[in-house]
């Protein structure tokens, strides 16, 4: 259901995210990317530079701010831009593209890898280049307990390289413990928690039957995928099986299935009304979106 006007509660709970924001340093340019890479891209991927000024005028950030960030992101290979006539269309560029295509395996995926009951251990080998070995392996997301030693879930796909790769099996607490020393949990599981403490206001006002307007779900939408981005880029994504007890990853996902799901249609409709292409048409929506956080096992949200 879309909607003109957010009730006072609900938008109470939304001004808290945005107080929220406002107290780190200025990541517009980063907000811009999460515009484009939750909404814009699957909508075609170019939109007009209105939209997005509207957009950011809804968090309190002025043209001339968003105007800079933009062309900054150009100038940086993250966005590509077209002119027609006097206005200015934006489009993520393929290096955008990518970094987000990657994000998303992380952002909507359904639920954590099965857990194969073993870890890999990957050692560097005589002659290996352990700075690059290292850097691929933080890329593919291979954990480190000690230098030249990489760690992932049995069977995990490795670059190429000079390593040995042996089998470690344990008891279930030599596998948490070794998947502590391997990853920085504790940072990210609180790092989790900040966020659930944030965005929790909103689940509750929202669960409660609160309304947002159009536009403001779709502020709630980007700065919960915004700031959830951040975070689960870092989290190796493990098995339950091997996380601390209490991990915050699982609250936070569920958190933000119920947050997604009761606006992903308000949100949509503005984008429906104001998103344009280079032609003056509606950019076409995706039924893509509306599957988002959803388990293929059941169809609902969590």
């Amino acid at each position: 259901m879309t909607s003109d006007t957010s009730d006072p509660q609900t938008r109470a709970a939304l001004e808290q995210i945005l107080d929220h924001v406002r107290q780190e340093p200025s990541r517009t340019w980063s907000i811009i990317i999460s515009l484009y890479g939750d909404a814009i891209v699957p909508r075609g991927g170019s939109v007009w530079l209105g939209t997005v000024l509207a957009f950011f005028n809804a968090l309190g950030i002025s043209d001339g701010v968003v105007r800079t960030a933009m062309s900054r992101l150009a100038s940086d290979g993250w966005l590509t831009r077209t002119k027609v006539g006097r206005n200015s269309y934006y489009r993520l560029a393929e290096k955008g593209v990518e970094t987000f295509r990657r994000a998303t395996e992380h952002i909507y995926r359904p639920s954590p890898p099965p857990w194969p009951g073993a870890f890999d251990l990957l050692i560097a080998g005589e002659g290996a280049n352990t700075e690059a070995l290292r850097a691929a392996m933080a890329e593919a997301e291979f954990g480190s307990p000690a230098p030249g030693v990489f760690v992932a879930p049995a069977g995990s796909a490795a670059p190429q390289g000079n390593v040995i790769r042996l089998r470690a099996t344990g008891d279930a607490d030599a596998q948490r413990a070794l998947a502590a020393k391997s990853w920085p949990l504790d940072e990210i599981g609180e790092a989790y928690r900040r966020f659930v403490a944030a965005f929790e206001p909103l689940r509750s006002a929202l669960a409660a039957g609160g309304a947002l307007s159009d536009l403001d779900a779709l502020v709630a939408r980007v700065l919960l995928i915004h700031e959830y981005r951040r975070i689960v880029l870092r989290d190796p994504i493990l098995p339950v099986e091997v996380l601390p007890d209490g991990w915050q990853g699982t609250k936070a996902r569920r958190l933000c299935a119920e947050i997604y799901g009761p606006v992903v249609v308000g949100s949509e409709g503005w984008l429906d009304q104001n998103a344009i292409d280079e032609a003056g048409n509606p950019l076409p929506g995706s039924a893509e979106i509306v599957r988002r956080f959803k388990t293929l096992e059941t169809g609902q949200f969590g």
